[in-house]
């Protein structure tokens, strides 16, 4: 999931905005949700210090004391792989927006046409970046995605179940989360699960089973449970399962 966030002084710019991007993702099935929409710059540098930002979309002239420009000065301080979008009426202004790694930069008004053709340019560079493997520890350790059946957090240890045996690291959810595919996502608050390798889901008492072995299980927690249940439905997850499996 790629997470967006919108900065423009203009509300009805942002609102329009809003719309024009979730249609896009409706409509070329892409997996990304607005996170912040603000027309406040404090606001967005806030918001990106503790959270995970990918992709921004950034007026230059804000009218306030910090500009579109320092905004992005600031982001890449802190994050050199965020994808910055420019947004602005003022043409003169491009050259200089290229400056900071920018990934595109859109002449307002803003129309579909264009933002579409950013998108899928974004969404392809991207997937072309996507890497098969997790590192650990400072990159010593590698694990390939498709061998881990689940994650658990244990206390301030994160321990990654694959096919083969367990791996140990010191982590948070929030910084593997945005390293996995689609195919995972958290059920609990101490669990991430791979959909792919789920053989059997019991809601009566929230257990997942994988590889058909009461040994290899975690669990759906209640905060979870909703949205657990909308992603392995409507993302063919459920597919694998026969008829006699009822998961609702």
């Amino acid at each position: 999931m790629l997470n967006f966030a919108l900065c423009d002084d203009n509300n009805n710019v942002l609102i329009k905005l809003e719309k024009m991007l979730e249609s896009i993702f409706i409509n070329k099935n892409y997996n990304g949700q607005i996170v912040l929409s603000t027309t406040k710059p404090d606001e967005l540098i806030n918001y990106i210090r503790d959270n995970n930002v990918n992709v921004i979309f950034l007026d230059i002239d804000l009218k306030s004391k910090i500009s579109g420009l320092d905004l992005a000065n600031i982001i890449r301080k802190k994050d050199k792989n965020i994808y910055i979008i420019f947004t602005t009426g003022h043409l003169e202004y491009g050259l200089i927006a290229y400056k900071y790694k920018t990934f595109d930069y859109l002449p307002k008004p803003i129309t579909l046409e264009r933002l579409e053709d950013t998108l899928v340019r974004l969404f392809e560079d991207i997937s072309g970046m996507q890497s098969n493997f997790i590192r650990l520890d400072n990159d010593k350790t590698i694990i390939k995605q498709d061998g881990i059946q689940y994650i658990k957090k244990d206390g301030m240890k994160v321990i990654f179940h694959t096919d083969t045996r367990e791996y140990e690291t010191y982590s948070s959810f929030k910084k593997i989360l945005p390293q996995l595919p689609n195919s995972f996502i958290q059920c609990h608050k101490s669990y991430i699960v791979n959909l792919d390798k789920i053989t059997d889901i019991n809601m009566t008492n929230g257990t997942i089973l994988l590889n058909n072995s009461t040994d290899d299980k975690c669990y759906i927690g209640p905060k979870y449970k909703n949205h657990f249940l909308e992603v392995f439905n409507n993302g063919n997850f459920s597919s694998k399962f026969n008829s006699s499996y009822n998961i609702k």
